[in-house]
């Protein structure tokens, strides 16, 4: 099943810069969606990994 969340980790609308930083939490988030059982720790760890991913994006904007 598609999860929704997975389309927040889009990358390709972001500056070459800051898609190189999204790129790696797109292909775990692309990962774990697959390969784990569907259920409330699967949505977590997935919520958790898209805060992550911003916070890195964020962390490197502030790094220009």
């Amino acid at each position: 099943m598609h999860n929704p969340i997975l389309k927040h980790f889009a990358y390709s609308h972001l500056p070459h810069r800051l898609q190189d930083v999204s790129r790696a939490f797109h292909a775990l988030a692309a990962s774990n969606a697959a390969a784990l059982p569907d259920g409330p720790e699967k949505d977590m760890c997935l919520r958790k990994l898209l805060e992550a991913k911003d916070c890195a994006v964020r962390a490197a904007l502030e790094g220009k």
